[in-house]
């Protein structure tokens, strides 16, 4: 996945769920804890640091909170 695309949804959104082919389950990034350095990113966890390249990311999408988000309000 090109690297700008993954930041720019971040941005817009505040969180992105992606999968990572390293990792069995789903991640999910905010803002305030992934950082982008060039292709690689930085997920700062409660307890370390997950980091992998964005061309291993098979998948992203918006994560949802509230029925308005679904379009179900």
């Amino acid at each position: 996945m090109d690297p700008e695309t993954l930041q720019s949804m971040i941005e817009a959104n505040g969180e992105v769920m992606v999968n990572v082919e390293e990792f069995e389950v789903p991640l999910e990034l905010h803002i305030h804890d992934t950082t982008f350095d060039g292709s690689q990113v930085t997920l700062e966890l409660s307890d370390g640091e997950l980091l992998f390249d964005t061309d291993k990311v098979t998948g992203y999408w918006k994560h949802y909170h509230s029925l308005a988000d679904y379009g179900l309000e």
